[in-house]
């Protein structure tokens, strides 16, 4: 039987914050039970399994971020659109860093054909039609998109700009200028040589 006021949707808001706050490794079904002072037990009518609920939290955030991401695109294009796109990710993972690990869960492909990941490529695709690429070159871009702005976010949480007098917001918008430059240039050129 379901304990009075827990529902899948608290717990899931309640591992998001755990995660946020204990890294989402650290999420488990037992973890959220004792931030609600019940027994484990008592959750497994919710949730089948701690990966079940992070997956939850993973589409929990996955649509989060998506509301922030499309709010952020809003009346923009160009280069102002992919700058808005790119900051709206290193803000939400500077500011729930577990809930963005969280987006980076591997999914199954019927629940992420599901998620709120296909609007994430849908407004990235929406960014690059700004910009003259066909196919398979805007697939292309979508993936440099998330690779290279996923990798500098990983980095930088990781610490990995904290030892240069180089200031890490001046280097992420030389990147933002540096794939606009080549997004508007057409990307890269038979024989793999950029221009």
């Amino acid at each position: 039987m379901a304990r009075a006021g827990l529902t899948v949707e608290r717990l899931v808001v309640a591992g998001a914050e755990l995660a946020d706050e204990a890294g989402f490794d650290q999420v488990t079904v037992a973890a959220v039970a004792r931030r609600f002072g019940v027994r484990t037990a008592s959750l497994y009518s919710h949730v089948k399994s701690s990966q079940d609920l992070r997956t939850r939290i993973a589409l929990y955030a996955l649509a989060e971020l998506a509301d922030l991401v499309a709010d952020a695109l809003a009346g923009r294009a160009g280069r102002d659109a992919l700058g808005a796109f790119a900051d709206a990710y290193r803000d939400y993972a500077a500011g729930h860093p577990g809930r963005y690990d969280a987006t980076r869960l591997r999914l199954d492909t019927e629940t992420a054909t599901a998620s709120a990941g296909v609007r994430h490529a849908q407004m990235a695709r929406a960014i690059l039609r700004g910009y003259d690429l066909g196919e398979p070159e805007q697939t292309h871009a979508v993936r440099m998109l998330g690779s290279v702005f996923h990798g500098y976010i990983s980095l930088e949480a990781a610490g990995g700009f904290s030892h240069t007098a180089v200031d890490a917001r001046e280097s992420w918008e030389w990147i933002i200028d540096s794939v606009d430059a080549l997004l508007r240039a057409g990307g890269a050129r038979p024989g793999g040589r950029a221009g």
